[in-house]
């Protein structure tokens, strides 16, 4: 504090961004702490069975139906927004309209309700397109909403890459295809990895959209069949009021499936990271 000592305002604003970190810290550990407490208590051997009953409340199927729509979702959105976001940075010409209008449409489609996006999956992908209620219609649904952030994070990853490594690139004689593929993209692959799993936490979480496209029947469902996710089958299962506890119990599986998928999309992260040095 001695540095603060005839800089009243650095001293509170110091003061104030610490406070700010201690609280979030709290309120995160507070909530993380409150669902295993009532959680971990009430998970039991038969909710892992592999088909679902009224009595066993079983979250397999659901689990599985959740790591189903996570890939197809980034299978589908990862190459668009990526490849867009290559294209507005690398190629675009510098202060286009196009550009602009595609920045501005990016962050509007970002501040849509999910509930918006599921309606208009159920009317085209489940109605124009006749893919019913099916993991597909949701798994487009989603790739549609995480589109945005993927397209964002992955701009910003590329323009935070120095202009020095293009530069040398060329000079060496080097194509922009060349450059792009060898030097800006392994640079740059942190920053988008970062943007993947926000989106798989988006993913991983949505109920609304998923309740008009996927549905909410409890199996093991492949791409064209009606199947519950994760965070729908405890929504079910909280606003039933029947299976309070169970709910807490799928509370604490989500939140594990989320931390695993997230520790492997950063060791994926490290091992490219390791292998391009």
């Amino acid at each position: 504090m001695r540095r603060y000592k005839n800089h009243f305002g650095s001293l509170v604003l110091a003061l104030l961004t610490h406070l700010a970190a201690a609280v979030t810290v709290l309120v995160l550990g507070f909530l993380v702490s409150y669902v295993l407490v009532r959680g971990v208590p009430n998970l039991r051997p038969e909710m892992f069975a592999p088909t679902y009953t009224s009595e066993n409340q079983s979250m397999l199927p659901a689990i599985v139906n959740t790591c189903t729509m996570t890939l197809f979702s980034l299978l589908v959105a990862v190459p668009f927004g990526v490849g867009s976001a290559i294209y507005l940075v690398e190629y675009a010409k510098k202060g286009s309209k196009i550009v602009s209008l595609v920045r501005v449409t990016t962050e509007t489609l970002s501040g849509i309700p999910s509930i918006v996006y599921g309606l208009f999956g159920m009317l085209f992908f489940s109605g124009k397109l006749h893919f019913g209620y099916s993991m597909l219609s949701g798994a487009l649904t989603l790739s549609i909403m995480i589109l945005p952030l993927i397209m964002r994070t992955t701009e910003e990853a590329l323009l935070s890459v120095p202009d020095m490594y293009r530069e040398g690139s060329f000079g060496l004689g080097a194509g922009r295809l060349r450059t792009v593929a060898r030097i800006v993209l392994p640079t740059a692959i942190p920053g988008i990895l970062s943007g993947v799993i926000l989106a798989i936490g988006r993913i991983v979480g949505e109920t609304a959209a998923l309740m008009y496209t996927s549905g909410t029947v409890e199996r093991i469902a492949g791409l064209t069949k009606s199947g519950s996710t994760l965070a729908l089958h405890m929504y079910i299962q909280a606003s039933e009021g029947l299976y309070t506890e169970q709910a807490y119990a799928t509370s604490v599986v989500l939140l594990a499936l989320v931390l695993l998928i997230n520790f492997c999309s950063s060791r994926i992260a490290k091992l490219m990271m390791k292998g391009r040095e």
